[in-house]
């Protein structure tokens, strides 16, 4: 592999030379700011060879480097092996800026192409504020320029994947709870609070959830590739006509829902009648800013002011409705049982070499494949074991698999996309004996997770404040984790909905009623095991105070966490008692569904320490 990247490196710099560049910059996303991309659009991949979900690679004439963030350390390290690119690790003191290294690669190498300042980015994969950013940032390094109108992969990518034209279908109204004309009025209205007349929509899964529809063009994602144009009079959906069923075509009518081609969208927004219009600088490219902007000044369509904030969307569709709540709830039940059944098969393996990280995948998606309303799993599943529990998003492949022993910890992160609802859940099992330093980051990571179940804040808070719970426990001794503690989870829709999460870093978008976020800490020791453990949970109400109103979580998945690694000696007795009341709902919950046998193996995992 490292051969191939080398070559399409080389091929890359004879489309520089010839544009007269000084480098290439190639996000993870799409034209709809996705953090997973159909295969068309993964350019970052295909130059460097690194298959993580979020990452940069950089290119310049003499040298080549890609930032990451900590999930992806380890497997980065190992996928760009053999090639020219260097590991940026983000958030790690004395990592550069990518316009920090350009312009430190870009002096050593002018000779002898010192009149060469100009860096090429793809405008219709990076959004707005990134681009803005980034020509900010380049011209504080001795001038350089952002050229955004070129992709160099459309004349070295020659086997480049089609964009999808897999079909599109229709969402029910019984598990989506609310019309999408109903859901169009509020966004209308949501509008006019923005004082905007109309909003153009690229985010993938917020056109799904406006719409009523699904689609499968993202792996693991049931989206489809569009854009939805809203004004004050008008609906209009640009999609490959292609991917439309008769009876989908027929609701979009009934709908009024006007289509058009997915590639005519910038004439649709060169033809766009009202005064403003709402852009939201994280979600629209800057290829489609740029034409809206421009409008008026190089054609005869009158000008349109561009009103630059976060689309209402993103929030309205991560507050849930009574029906979307009860499908959560329905797919949790079926994603309890079938991780019981797994639970069980897995303790009661004979000879665990016979079972490897990708096996045990497939084993869990087959039981899981059993359920009712089952339409997938919602991400690559993550099968850890070992050493490899402390890559925080790997994946085993065929060159990595290796076979389970009877000892250690396991580390499984899944999840699966049934018709009513999405699930993520993470356990970290032991196969066998454990050394204390297992047990005691065992036991810290539970700690965290617990507190983050119980804590009670007021409503809008931030997951900001909150995030600290999580940590407190592991800090006192040393100890962190670099990625996010929490994010929120779609409705059949994507595993990974914002803009509210627990973090570190300040977000500070409000946590409310009927919201869903994970609460999933970890702690990962390169070489040696990882720890994760993972619900999701839902925000309800607590009580009601001459300080407002407060809230609380509840946890929506259902399965038993593993005691065996957990040293009871380090727990609060808050923390015991909600161990024990979670496992007892657990029970309660599940066991009618099971058989005796299952029930017998349940109630042992869920007896009260």
């Amino acid at each position: 592999m490292a051969e191939t990247i080398n070559k399409r490196l080389e091929d890359l710099r004879e489309v520089m030379r010839r544009e007269h560049l000084a480098a290439c910059i190639f996000p993870s996303t799409d034209p709809h700011q996705s953090e997973y991309v159909a295969d068309h659009w993964k350019a970052r991949e295909w130059i460097s060879g690194f298959n993580g979900s979020a990452g940069t690679a950089v290119v310049t004439l003499t040298s080549a480097a890609l930032w990451t963030d900590s999930r992806y350390f380890l497997a980065a390290e190992e996928q760009l092996k053999g090639t020219e690119y260097q590991l940026m690790k983000l958030k790690i003191e004395g990592t550069p800026t990518i316009a920090e290294w350009l312009g430190k690669e870009i002096m050593q190498s002018r000779h002898p192409y010192e009149d060469w300042s100009e860096v090429a980015i793809d405008g219709r994969c990076s959004s707005v504020n990134e681009v803005k950013e980034l020509i900010t940032d380049l011209r504080k390094q001795n001038g350089l320029t952002l050229r955004t109108n070129f992709d160099p992969l459309k004349l070295i990518w020659k086997d480049r994947p089609v964009i999808p034209e897999n079909p599109v279908e229709i969402y029910p109204i019984e598990y989506a709870g609310e019309s999408s004309r109903d859901k169009i009025g509020r966004i209308r209205q949501a509008l006019r609070e923005k004082h905007a007349d109309g909003l153009l929509m690229a985010a993938l899964d917020d056109i799904a959830w406006t719409l009523n529809l699904r689609g499968s063009d993202v792996h693991c994602n049931p989206v489809f590739v569009s854009y939805l144009l809203i004004s004050s009079k008008s609906v209009t959906l640009y999609i490959n006509k292609v991917k439309l069923t008769p009876e989908v075509s027929a609701y979009l009518k009934a709908e009024d829902i006007k289509v058009e081609d997915y590639e005519q969208v910038e004439n649709g927004l060169k033809n766009y009648f009202e005064y403003n219009i709402l852009l939201d600088p994280d979600e629209i490219n800057y290829r489609l800013y740029e034409v809206v902007r421009n409008k008026g000044r190089r054609d005869n369509h009158p000008q349109t002011e561009i009103v630059e904030e976060e689309s209402p969307v993103k929030r309205m569709k991560t507050v849930k409705n009574e029906r979307e709540i009860a499908g959560f709830r329905s797919a949790m039940l079926k994603d309890g049982i079938a991780m019981v059944k797994f639970l069980k098969w897995l303790s009661e393996c004979s000879d665990y070499s016979e079972y490897s990280e990708i096996s045990v995948s497939d084993k869990l998606e087959s039981l899981r494949a059993e359920q009712p309303l089952f339409r997938g799993i919602s991400f690559d599943t993550i099968a850890g074991y070992g050493a490899h529990g402390a890559i925080v998003h790997y994946e085993a492949t065929p060159e990595t698999d290796i076979p389970l022993e009877p000892s250690g910890l396991l580390l499984l992160d899944s999840g699966a996309q049934y018709l009513d609802g999405t699930t993520d859940i993470t356990r970290t099992i032991a196969l066998g004996p454990l050394t204390e330093e297992m047990k005691r980051v065992y036991t810290l990571v539970l700690k965290g997770h617990i507190q983050i179940e119980l804590c009670k804040f007021p409503s809008g808070a931030s997951g900001t404040q909150i995030d600290i719970l999580a940590r407190q426990a592991m800090w006192r001794e040393g100890l962190n984790y670099l990625h996010g503690t929490g994010h929120g989870v779609g409705t059949y829709l994507n595993v990974h909905e914002g803009p509210h999460q627990f973090r570190m870093e300040w977000k500070p978008a409000p946590l409310v009623e009927r919201m869903t976020i994970t609460d999933e800490p970890g702690i990962y020791l390169a070489g040696k095991f990882g720890v994760r453990i993972e619900n999701t949970l839902l925000i309800v109400p607590y009580k009601e105070t001459e300080f407002g109103k407060f809230l609380q979580f509840e946890s929506l998945t259902l399965c038993p966490i593993d005691k065996a690694p957990i040293l009871i000696d380090m727990l609060l007795p808050e923390e015991i008692d909600w161990l024990n009341d979670y496992h007892q709902r657990v029970f309660d919950t599940l066991s009618p569904y099971l058989s005796d046998d299952e029930t017998d193996w349940l109630r042992e995992a869920c007896a009260p320490i």
